[in-house]
C-alpha cells in the first residue's frame, strides 16, 4: 500500500510536468510552423553557396 503512495505523486508530477512543457512550447512558437522546415530541403538556393562560386 505504501507503494502506491508513493508512485500516485509521483506519476502527478510527472504528468503535470509534461502538460506544462506542451504548454511552454506552444506559447513560445515552436510548433508554428511544421511543414517549412521539411519543403526548405526541397528549395534551390539561387546564389549557389560556397561550392557554386
Amino acid at each position: 500500500m505504501s507503494g502506491i503512495g508513493l508512485l500516485i505523486p509521483i506519476a502527478l508530477l510527472l504528468g503535470l510536468s509534461g502538460l506544462g512543457a506542451f504548454i511552454w512550447s506552444l506559447s513560445h512558437g515552436q510548433f508554428d510552423d511544421l511543414e517549412g522546415a521539411g519543403e526548405r530541403i526541397l528549395i534551390d538556393d539561387e546564389d549557389g553557396g560556397p561550392i557554386g562560386s
